[in-house]
């Protein structure tokens, strides 16, 4: 870091210092928390705070444990703060992990649950939040403000923060969201053709896969391991036209819910799956891989094609984009993503809208933590301005500029450098994501986006003369071009209505993900004569389910939710 930029952080510090650390410095608790009598100053007051380290756990896997301030930005966060978080993600089965946790009363200091935050939530693992925020959180209030009547409990408590809020104004991601993909070299070989449909696209790699049957290619995996079977699930809604709202789709004319778990798109969607394993087109392991096992296969450039969204996959796509940067003869081995329907005229909406707040996801601090007024004002120091520009631009003149306009850019130095190896010591991957956070659509109050990739000089900055030339072939200069604008649902997302534990609600996910793990597999491996017969049996059973009562409770939900929107 040069000499100006390091001038430049103390004064940031000592000004953020103002609104993050006050009346922690006679808490007897924490030098519980740290092995080291190491002391962070006030710049503004002169108090001193023992530095402190929290332990979290991640229910998201996808990066490497470790400690938050052997990061350039963790260590600026913990010189203005005196905290460091100790990072633990989950390992092998979520719910048997946190099932642990519960059964012990044992926690981490703070928990990102994911999936499993009602059963946590039940547990009574996370302490009320309020206090803490009217009396340390003028961030969090100024993030969240709009929304905190939405995030309280049944109690009219709130126990948890919302991953990332929607501020200021929307900007819509360049890259792509879900997609069906496809590598790179089976478009070039095909010519680049429009693919809008399953039927084109399986076409596609079909005809791929036969004329190089040498290479041991892989037409198609899906990714099923744990509460991740939502990627071979969830098609049958995209297909048919729909954002992800996890178990339903969701009509605007009239914001009825209705699930599709059992509907003649999800025997289609089975059925061609169904197809691809007896052609030899599948991966049948797919339905035993584990999600480290499934990424390794992404990189392995032996997989032609798959279905997933973004942000699940971003570790791979990283890594083959790297590899590709590196040496251009690998950029067929990326891959492209497409917006595939059904049937050609169905427009498809695999973009986000505009929505409201996941209020069934996000960040808790723990009954066993020591020190909460640190951890939440932790959490709010990163909702400043400054910290969130920290956490995604990185520091000025090292990892973007400013020009003449205000406007932040990033030299292509800059971009080069910043692969995946820069992005985890710097901690642009440890912060990307299970953090209170601006939403990747905000926008900074100084006009500039939040999100790097959403910065359109930024963006096109990133691409390499491959990506600019295979965007000029489908007519586009960024992936989210491809895709149809998306319409507003002021309710979305629908998977995100906070469910109380064994609810019917609740009851009717568990029981439905519970069937279809067990008879998904069966009709994908059934050889094609007995898939009828095994999806009746599943029909059965499905239908012993209250799928009309799940239905209706979504329902009033997003017409709840669109009635606060109208006001």
């Amino acid at each position: 870091m040069n000499k100006i930029n390091r001038i430049w952080l103390l004064c940031l510090t000592a000004v953020l210092s103002l609104s993050v650390i006050t009346a922690c410095s006679g808490n007897n608790n924490t030098k519980e928390n740290t092995g080291t009598a190491e002391q962070s100053g006030n710049a503004t007051t002169g108090a001193k705070q023992d530095k402190v380290t929290f332990k979290i756990f991640n229910g998201v896997a996808g990066s490497k444990d470790g400690n938050t301030n052997q990061t350039t930005i963790g260590k600026l966060l913990e010189d203005q703060t005196g905290v460091n978080f100790k990072l633990e993600f989950v390992v092998g089965d979520l719910n048997t992990k946190i099932g642990t946790m519960i059964a012990a009363n044992d926690y981490p200091d703070v928990l990102i649950p994911d999936a499993a935050i009602e059963e946590v939530l039940n547990a009574g693992a996370f302490i009320p939040l309020d206090d803490l925020i009217e009396q340390y959180g003028p961030n969090i209030k100024r993030v969240y403000g709009k929304s905190l009547n939405q995030m309280k409990a049944k109690d009219g408590k709130i126990y948890f923060l919302p991953i990332a809020a929607q501020v200021n104004d929307f900007i819509p991601e360049p890259e792509a969201g879900a997609a069906f993909w496809v590598q790179r070299r089976v478009l070039e070989e095909a010519g680049y053709p429009k693919i809008k449909t399953l039927d084109q696209y399986v076409e596609l790699i079909t005809n791929y896969r036969d004329k190089h049957k040498d290479e041991n290619l892989t037409g198609l995996v899906s990714l099923t391991h744990d509460w991740r079977f939502f990627a071979t699930s969830n098609p049958p809604m995209h297909l048919m036209g729909y954002p992800n709202d996890g178990n339903v789709t969701v009509d605007t004319s009239t914001w009825e819910a209705k699930t599709y778990a059992g509907s003649d798109a999800t025997k289609r969607w089975l059925k061609e799956l169904n197809k691809l394993n007896a052609n030899g087109l599948f991966d049948k392991a797919s339905f035993v891989d584990n999600y480290d096992q499934y990424i390794a296969k992404l990189t392995s450039h032996k997989v032609l094609g798959f279905f997933d969204y973004r942000w699940q996959v971003d570790n791979a796509l990283n890594v083959l984009k790297d590899a590709a940067r590196k040496d251009p003869s690998l950029d067929g081995y990326n891959y492209f993503p497409l917006p595939i329907t059904f049937d050609e005229n169905t427009p498809d909406a695999y973009l986000d809208p505009p929505g409201g707040l996941v209020t069934n996801r996000g960040i808790g601090i723990t009954v066993s933590a020591k020190d909460p007024v640190r951890i939440i004002q932790y959490f709010d120091n990163m909702l400043t301005e400054e910290n969130q520009t920290l956490l995604s631009w990185g520091i000025k003149g090292e990892t973007y500029e400013v020009n003449e306009e205000g406007r932040y850019y990033r030299t292509q130095e800059q971009i080069d450098k910043i692969d995946e190896t820069f992005r985890e010591s710097f901690g642009f991957k440890y912060y990307s994501w299970n953090w209170p956070m601006y939403n990747a659509t905000s926008t900074l109050a100084n006009g500039n986006a939040r999100n790097v990739a959403s910065q359109p000089e930024v963006f096109q900055m990133t691409l390499t003369e491959k990506d600019k030339f295979i965007l000029e072939k489908y007519g586009v200069q960024t992936y989210s071009q491809l895709y149809a604008e998306p319409i507003s649902r002021p309710y979305f997302p629908a998977w995100g209505f906070a469910k109380e534990q064994n609810s019917p609600e609740q009851l009717w996910e568990a029981s439905k993900d519970e069937m279809t793990k067990k008879y998904f597999p069966k009709m994908v491996m059934a050889t094609p004569d007995k898939f009828d017969a095994v999806w009746e049996e599943y029909m059965k059973e499905f239908g012993k389910l209250d799928t009309a009562g799940y239905e209706k409770w979504t329902t009033e939900q997003v017409k709840q939710k669109v009635a606060m929107a109208n006001q």
